[in-house]
Protein backbone atom coordinates (compact mmCIF):
# COMPACT_ATOMS: atom_id res chain seq x y z
CA UNK A 1 0.00 0.00 0.00
CA UNK A 2 1.53 3.17 -0.78
CA UNK A 3 1.26 5.65 1.54
CA UNK A 4 -2.26 7.78 2.03
CA UNK A 5 -2.24 11.07 -0.10
CA UNK A 6 -4.29 12.47 2.67
CA UNK A 7 -2.82 14.55 5.82
CA UNK A 8 -5.08 16.79 7.56
CA UNK A 9 -5.32 20.32 6.41
CA UNK A 10 -4.15 23.04 8.15
CA UNK A 11 -7.68 24.76 7.87
CA UNK A 12 -9.08 23.70 11.07
CA UNK A 13 -6.04 23.03 13.54
CA UNK A 14 -6.43 20.96 16.87
CA UNK A 15 -4.79 21.49 19.87
CA UNK A 16 -1.01 20.38 20.40
CA UNK A 17 -1.82 18.11 22.70
CA UNK A 18 -4.16 16.06 20.75
CA UNK A 19 -1.81 16.32 17.48
CA UNK A 20 1.32 14.86 19.79
CA UNK A 21 -1.00 11.12 19.41
CA UNK A 22 -0.61 11.62 15.26
CA UNK A 23 2.63 10.09 15.26
CA UNK A 24 2.02 7.39 17.71
CA UNK A 25 -1.62 6.21 16.60
CA UNK A 26 0.21 6.52 12.70
CA UNK A 27 3.47 3.97 14.08
CA UNK A 28 0.84 1.57 15.43
CA UNK A 29 -1.31 1.69 11.91
CA UNK A 30 1.60 1.30 9.85
CA UNK A 31 2.67 -2.98 9.84
CA UNK A 32 -0.92 -3.38 10.57
CA UNK A 33 -2.26 -1.98 7.40
CA UNK A 34 0.44 -2.01 5.01
CA UNK A 35 -0.33 -5.55 2.89
CA UNK A 36 -4.63 -4.95 3.25
CA UNK A 37 -6.05 -3.89 -0.67
CA UNK A 38 -7.88 -0.93 -0.59
CA UNK A 39 -11.55 -2.45 -1.29
CA UNK A 40 -11.04 -4.43 1.88
CA UNK A 41 -9.73 -0.61 3.95
CA UNK A 42 -12.85 1.19 2.66
CA UNK A 43 -15.18 -0.91 4.92
CA UNK A 44 -13.02 0.95 7.79
CA UNK A 45 -15.44 1.69 10.30
CA UNK A 46 -17.63 -1.01 9.06
CA UNK A 47 -15.10 -3.53 9.75
CA UNK A 48 -15.27 -6.14 12.16
CA UNK A 49 -12.13 -7.11 13.73
CA UNK A 50 -11.97 -7.84 17.53
CA UNK A 51 -8.18 -8.85 17.33
CA UNK A 52 -7.17 -5.42 15.94
CA UNK A 53 -9.84 -3.53 18.50
CA UNK A 54 -8.12 -5.29 21.44
CA UNK A 55 -4.35 -4.75 20.57
CA UNK A 56 -5.78 -1.36 19.74
CA UNK A 57 -6.84 -0.63 23.13
CA UNK A 58 -3.43 -2.39 24.33
CA UNK A 59 -2.06 0.50 23.25
CA UNK A 60 -4.07 2.90 24.71
CA UNK A 61 -6.26 4.27 21.67
CA UNK A 62 -9.39 2.82 22.68
CA UNK A 63 -11.58 4.88 25.51
CA UNK A 64 -9.63 7.98 24.97
CA UNK A 65 -12.55 10.25 26.60
CA UNK A 66 -13.48 8.07 29.22
CA UNK A 67 -12.19 8.91 32.78
CA UNK A 68 -8.48 7.28 34.01
CA UNK A 69 -10.66 6.06 37.32
CA UNK A 70 -12.62 3.70 34.99
CA UNK A 71 -9.59 2.86 32.88
CA UNK A 72 -10.05 5.09 30.10
CA UNK A 73 -6.77 7.55 29.05
CA UNK A 74 -8.95 11.18 30.42
CA UNK A 75 -8.41 12.82 27.44
CA UNK A 76 -10.98 15.48 25.61
CA UNK A 77 -12.34 15.35 22.16
CA UNK A 78 -9.95 16.79 20.00
CA UNK A 79 -7.69 13.90 21.30
CA UNK A 80 -10.25 10.66 19.93
CA UNK A 81 -10.78 12.99 16.82
CA UNK A 82 -7.19 12.55 15.86
CA UNK A 83 -7.10 9.14 16.75
CA UNK A 84 -10.26 8.79 14.74
CA UNK A 85 -8.84 11.07 11.70
CA UNK A 86 -6.01 8.35 11.46
CA UNK A 87 -8.28 4.89 11.39
CA UNK A 88 -10.15 6.31 8.63
CA UNK A 89 -7.42 7.40 6.96
CA UNK A 90 -5.91 3.58 6.17
CA UNK A 91 -9.37 2.12 6.23
CA UNK A 92 -8.70 0.52 9.86
CA UNK A 93 -11.14 -2.28 10.65
CA UNK A 94 -12.23 -0.38 14.08
CA UNK A 95 -16.10 -1.50 13.77
CA UNK A 96 -15.75 -4.05 16.51
CA UNK A 97 -15.17 -1.45 19.42
CA UNK A 98 -16.67 1.56 17.88
CA UNK A 99 -20.19 2.10 19.58
CA UNK A 100 -19.01 1.80 22.38
CA UNK A 101 -16.33 3.82 22.52
CA UNK A 102 -18.18 6.72 20.66
CA UNK A 103 -21.42 6.69 22.11
CA UNK A 104 -22.04 3.62 24.72
CA UNK A 105 -18.89 4.52 26.49
CA UNK A 106 -19.43 8.50 27.03
CA UNK A 107 -23.54 7.46 27.59
CA UNK A 108 -22.28 5.61 30.62
CA UNK A 109 -20.00 7.75 31.90
CA UNK A 110 -22.57 10.66 31.83
CA UNK A 111 -25.59 8.96 32.64
CA UNK A 112 -24.97 5.63 34.31
CA UNK A 113 -24.99 4.84 37.94
CA UNK A 114 -21.32 3.88 39.95
CA UNK A 115 -21.73 -0.01 39.59
CA UNK A 116 -22.73 0.76 36.18
CA UNK A 117 -19.51 2.81 35.64
CA UNK A 118 -17.60 0.42 37.02
CA UNK A 119 -18.37 -2.81 35.17
CA UNK A 120 -18.44 -1.06 31.96
CA UNK A 121 -16.22 0.94 31.43
CA UNK A 122 -12.55 -0.56 31.89
CA UNK A 123 -14.31 -3.46 29.51
CA UNK A 124 -14.91 -0.57 27.00
CA UNK A 125 -11.26 0.61 27.77
CA UNK A 126 -9.69 -2.59 26.83
CA UNK A 127 -12.19 -3.91 24.13
CA UNK A 128 -14.13 -6.81 25.76
CA UNK A 129 -17.34 -4.90 25.63
CA UNK A 130 -18.71 -4.77 21.82
CA UNK A 131 -21.92 -2.47 22.31
CA UNK A 132 -24.70 -2.07 19.55
CA UNK A 133 -27.18 0.43 19.23
CA UNK A 134 -31.03 -0.06 19.70
CA UNK A 135 -32.78 2.96 18.81
CA UNK A 136 -34.77 2.36 15.02
CA UNK A 137 -37.80 -0.10 14.31
CA UNK A 138 -39.88 -1.01 11.76
CA UNK A 139 -42.48 1.13 12.18
CA UNK A 140 -40.72 4.44 13.85
CA UNK A 141 -37.64 4.18 11.19
CA UNK A 142 -35.48 7.30 12.08
CA UNK A 143 -38.36 9.26 13.78
CA UNK A 144 -37.47 7.49 17.35
CA UNK A 145 -40.08 9.47 19.20
CA UNK A 146 -42.83 6.59 17.49
CA UNK A 147 -40.98 3.35 18.77
CA UNK A 148 -43.10 0.85 20.76
CA UNK A 149 -40.54 -1.73 21.75
CA UNK A 150 -41.66 -1.85 25.49
CA UNK A 151 -40.18 -2.62 28.68
CA UNK A 152 -42.88 -3.33 31.59
CA UNK A 153 -41.74 -3.06 35.66
CA UNK A 154 -41.83 -6.42 37.49
CA UNK A 155 -40.67 -7.17 40.87
CA UNK A 156 -37.06 -8.43 39.80
CA UNK A 157 -36.64 -5.67 37.03
CA UNK A 158 -37.96 -5.05 33.52
CA UNK A 159 -39.80 -7.17 30.71
CA UNK A 160 -39.03 -6.29 26.89
CA UNK A 161 -40.94 -6.74 24.43
CA UNK A 162 -40.60 -5.63 20.87
CA UNK A 163 -38.20 -5.19 17.80
CA UNK A 164 -35.31 -3.19 16.75
CA UNK A 165 -33.88 -3.07 13.10
CA UNK A 166 -30.40 -1.85 11.18
CA UNK A 167 -28.65 -2.74 14.68
CA UNK A 168 -25.02 -3.07 12.94
CA UNK A 169 -23.33 -5.99 14.64
CA UNK A 170 -25.88 -6.72 17.05
CA UNK A 171 -24.85 -10.70 16.22
CA UNK A 172 -21.18 -9.97 17.20
CA UNK A 173 -21.85 -7.60 20.27
CA UNK A 174 -21.82 -8.29 23.80
CA UNK A 175 -24.82 -5.11 24.91
CA UNK A 176 -27.36 -3.73 23.11
CA UNK A 177 -28.25 -0.03 25.05
CA UNK A 178 -31.88 -0.10 23.63
CA UNK A 179 -34.61 3.08 23.71
CA UNK A 180 -37.51 1.12 25.01
CA UNK A 181 -41.19 2.71 26.15
CA UNK A 182 -41.63 2.11 29.82
CA UNK A 183 -44.61 4.11 29.97
CA UNK A 184 -47.80 5.54 27.72
CA UNK A 185 -48.27 5.00 24.24
CA UNK A 186 -46.46 5.97 21.12
CA UNK A 187 -48.43 8.96 20.68
CA UNK A 188 -47.13 10.18 23.70
CA UNK A 189 -44.12 10.83 21.57
CA UNK A 190 -41.15 11.98 23.86
CA UNK A 191 -42.76 10.87 27.23
CA UNK A 192 -42.29 7.63 29.14
CA UNK A 193 -39.21 6.34 27.02
CA UNK A 194 -36.09 5.51 28.86
CA UNK A 195 -32.52 3.56 28.30
CA UNK A 196 -31.61 0.04 29.45
CA UNK A 197 -28.79 -2.14 29.12
CA UNK A 198 -29.23 -5.40 27.65
CA UNK A 199 -27.26 -8.58 27.49
CA UNK A 200 -27.63 -9.78 24.06
CA UNK A 201 -26.90 -13.23 25.61
CA UNK A 202 -30.34 -13.14 27.81
CA UNK A 203 -33.23 -15.79 26.92
CA UNK A 204 -35.68 -14.48 24.70
CA UNK A 205 -33.66 -12.65 22.12
CA UNK A 206 -33.33 -13.31 18.68
CA UNK A 207 -30.72 -11.69 16.47
CA UNK A 208 -31.05 -12.24 12.55
CA UNK A 209 -28.80 -10.78 10.37
CA UNK A 210 -29.52 -8.56 7.29
CA UNK A 211 -27.06 -9.10 3.89
CA UNK A 212 -26.36 -5.97 2.31
CA UNK A 213 -26.23 -5.38 -1.34
CA UNK A 214 -21.87 -5.87 -0.91
CA UNK A 215 -22.54 -9.26 0.84
CA UNK A 216 -21.84 -8.20 4.10
CA UNK A 217 -24.11 -8.93 6.97
CA UNK A 218 -23.91 -6.15 9.47
CA UNK A 219 -27.01 -5.26 9.87
CA UNK A 220 -29.64 -6.93 12.28
CA UNK A 221 -32.97 -6.95 13.10
CA UNK A 222 -33.30 -8.10 16.93
CA UNK A 223 -36.45 -9.27 18.18
CA UNK A 224 -36.96 -9.33 22.26
CA UNK A 225 -39.70 -11.90 23.58
CA UNK A 226 -40.18 -11.50 27.09
CA UNK A 227 -36.80 -10.37 27.73
CA UNK A 228 -36.52 -9.94 31.64
CA UNK A 229 -33.48 -7.70 32.68
CA UNK A 230 -32.48 -6.80 36.12
CA UNK A 231 -33.42 -2.96 37.38
CA UNK A 232 -29.80 -1.69 37.35
CA UNK A 233 -30.11 -2.28 33.46
CA UNK A 234 -32.00 1.18 33.74
CA UNK A 235 -29.28 3.95 32.50
CA UNK A 236 -30.27 7.44 34.32
CA UNK A 237 -33.96 8.49 34.63
CA UNK A 238 -37.27 6.38 33.81
CA UNK A 239 -38.82 8.53 31.45
CA UNK A 240 -35.62 10.52 30.57
CA UNK A 241 -34.37 8.51 27.71
CA UNK A 242 -35.36 10.86 24.72
CA UNK A 243 -32.61 13.67 26.22
CA UNK A 244 -30.03 11.20 26.73
CA UNK A 245 -30.59 9.18 23.16
CA UNK A 246 -30.38 12.98 22.28
CA UNK A 247 -27.02 13.14 23.63
CA UNK A 248 -26.05 10.52 22.38
CA UNK A 249 -26.97 11.39 18.95
CA UNK A 250 -24.39 14.13 19.31
CA UNK A 251 -21.67 11.81 19.82
CA UNK A 252 -22.67 9.65 17.02
CA UNK A 253 -22.97 12.32 14.57
CA UNK A 254 -20.50 14.50 15.02
CA UNK A 255 -17.12 12.66 13.97
CA UNK A 256 -14.80 12.49 11.20
CA UNK A 257 -16.69 9.13 9.79
CA UNK A 258 -18.90 11.42 8.89
CA UNK A 259 -16.58 12.79 6.34
CA UNK A 260 -14.53 10.10 5.74
CA UNK A 261 -16.35 6.70 4.48
CA UNK A 262 -15.26 7.53 1.34
CA UNK A 263 -11.48 8.44 1.81
CA UNK A 264 -9.84 5.32 1.03
CA UNK A 265 -11.47 5.53 -2.70
CA UNK A 266 -10.59 9.04 -2.75
CA UNK A 267 -6.85 8.43 -1.80
CA UNK A 268 -6.70 5.28 -4.14
CA UNK A 269 -7.99 7.44 -7.01
CA UNK A 270 -5.45 10.66 -6.19
CA UNK A 271 -2.22 7.67 -5.99
CA UNK A 272 -3.89 6.42 -9.67
CA UNK A 273 -3.93 10.04 -11.08
CA UNK A 274 0.21 10.29 -10.14
CA UNK A 275 0.63 6.64 -12.43
CA UNK A 276 -0.79 8.86 -16.06
CA UNK A 277 -1.60 12.46 -16.47
CA UNK A 278 -4.23 14.26 -15.52
CA UNK A 279 -6.30 16.29 -17.51
CA UNK A 280 -7.71 19.93 -16.79
CA UNK A 281 -11.17 18.58 -15.80
CA UNK A 282 -9.70 16.54 -13.61
CA UNK A 283 -7.13 18.64 -11.80
CA UNK A 284 -10.52 20.69 -11.15
CA UNK A 285 -12.59 18.20 -9.57
CA UNK A 286 -9.21 16.80 -7.50
CA UNK A 287 -9.01 20.77 -6.20
CA UNK A 288 -12.95 20.58 -5.79
CA UNK A 289 -13.37 17.78 -3.57
CA UNK A 290 -9.81 18.77 -1.62
CA UNK A 291 -11.25 22.00 -0.96
CA UNK A 292 -14.89 20.88 0.37
CA UNK A 293 -13.11 17.77 2.17
CA UNK A 294 -11.00 21.09 4.08
CA UNK A 295 -14.72 22.99 4.59
CA UNK A 296 -16.22 19.74 6.08
CA UNK A 297 -13.53 19.10 7.95
CA UNK A 298 -13.45 22.23 9.41
CA UNK A 299 -17.12 21.71 10.47
CA UNK A 300 -16.52 18.68 12.24
CA UNK A 301 -13.53 19.74 14.68
CA UNK A 302 -16.07 22.97 15.65
CA UNK A 303 -18.58 20.37 16.54
CA UNK A 304 -15.68 18.51 18.55
CA UNK A 305 -14.72 21.82 19.85
CA UNK A 306 -18.11 22.09 21.71
CA UNK A 307 -18.18 18.31 22.75
CA UNK A 308 -14.80 19.05 24.12
CA UNK A 309 -16.39 22.14 25.92
CA UNK A 310 -18.91 19.56 27.62
CA UNK A 311 -21.67 20.61 25.33
CA UNK A 312 -24.47 18.41 23.63
CA UNK A 313 -24.58 20.12 20.16
CA UNK A 314 -27.51 18.32 18.60
CA UNK A 315 -27.94 20.95 16.36
CA UNK A 316 -24.31 21.59 14.74
CA UNK A 317 -23.82 17.85 14.90
CA UNK A 318 -27.09 17.29 12.60
CA UNK A 319 -25.82 19.66 10.10
CA UNK A 320 -22.08 18.49 10.15
CA UNK A 321 -23.54 15.11 9.76
CA UNK A 322 -26.04 15.61 6.79
CA UNK A 323 -23.44 17.96 4.94
CA UNK A 324 -20.96 15.41 5.37
CA UNK A 325 -22.67 12.42 4.24
CA UNK A 326 -24.09 14.29 1.29
CA UNK A 327 -20.23 14.93 0.44
CA UNK A 328 -19.01 11.59 0.83
CA UNK A 329 -22.24 10.17 -1.68
CA UNK A 330 -21.50 13.10 -4.03
CA UNK A 331 -17.67 12.22 -4.00
CA UNK A 332 -18.28 8.41 -5.46
CA UNK A 333 -21.39 9.68 -7.65
CA UNK A 334 -18.59 12.47 -8.83
CA UNK A 335 -15.43 9.91 -9.40
CA UNK A 336 -17.83 6.78 -11.15
CA UNK A 337 -17.96 9.59 -14.05
CA UNK A 338 -14.37 9.98 -14.69
CA UNK A 339 -12.34 6.98 -13.75
CA UNK A 340 -11.80 4.87 -16.80
CA UNK A 341 -12.90 1.07 -17.43
CA UNK A 342 -9.31 0.54 -17.62
CA UNK A 343 -8.33 1.64 -14.10
CA UNK A 344 -6.48 -0.09 -11.82
CA UNK A 345 -8.45 -3.27 -10.89
CA UNK A 346 -7.85 -2.12 -7.22
CA UNK A 347 -9.54 1.16 -7.83
CA UNK A 348 -12.36 -0.21 -9.69
CA UNK A 349 -13.14 -2.46 -6.95
CA UNK A 350 -12.95 -0.14 -4.57
CA UNK A 351 -15.45 1.97 -6.48
CA UNK A 352 -17.88 -0.93 -6.78
CA UNK A 353 -17.89 -1.67 -3.33
CA UNK A 354 -19.09 2.03 -2.02
CA UNK A 355 -21.73 2.42 -4.87
CA UNK A 356 -23.37 -0.47 -3.53
CA UNK A 357 -23.06 0.92 0.18
CA UNK A 358 -22.92 4.57 -0.34
CA UNK A 359 -27.10 4.53 -0.05
CA UNK A 360 -26.45 3.68 3.67
CA UNK A 361 -24.45 7.06 4.40
CA UNK A 362 -27.55 9.22 4.78
CA UNK A 363 -29.16 6.43 6.51
CA UNK A 364 -27.41 5.36 9.33
CA UNK A 365 -27.32 8.06 12.41
CA UNK A 366 -30.36 9.61 11.02
CA UNK A 367 -32.25 9.87 7.61
CA UNK A 368 -31.65 13.08 6.18
CA UNK A 369 -35.44 14.34 6.00
CA UNK A 370 -34.87 13.73 10.07
CA UNK A 371 -32.08 16.10 10.30
CA UNK A 372 -33.35 18.66 7.95
CA UNK A 373 -36.46 18.68 10.20
CA UNK A 374 -33.58 18.92 13.33
CA UNK A 375 -32.20 21.81 11.75
CA UNK A 376 -35.34 23.51 10.75
CA UNK A 377 -36.70 23.57 14.34
CA UNK A 378 -33.09 24.38 15.88
CA UNK A 379 -33.10 27.50 13.38
CA UNK A 380 -36.69 28.67 14.15
CA UNK A 381 -38.18 27.48 11.12
CA UNK A 382 -40.89 25.37 11.92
Amino acid sequence: MSTPAFAPLSYANLPDSAEALRARIRAFLAPRMAKLQPQVRARSWMGFDADFSRALAGAGFVGLTLPKAYGGAGLDHFSRFVVVEELLRVGAPVCAHWIADRQSGPLIARYGTEAQKAFYLPRIAKAEAFFGIGMSEPQAGSDLSAIRTRAERISDGWRINGQKLWTTYAHRAHYLIALVRTSGTPEDRHKGLSQLIIDLKTPGITVRTIPDLAGDSHFNEVFFDNVVVPEEALIGQEGGGWAQVNAELAFERAGPERIYSSIVLFETWLDALRQRPANAVTQRLAGRLVSELATLRALSVAVTARLAAGESPLLEAALAKDAGTGFEQELISLLADVIAADAPPDLLATLHYLMLVAPTFSLRGGTREILRSMIARGLGLR
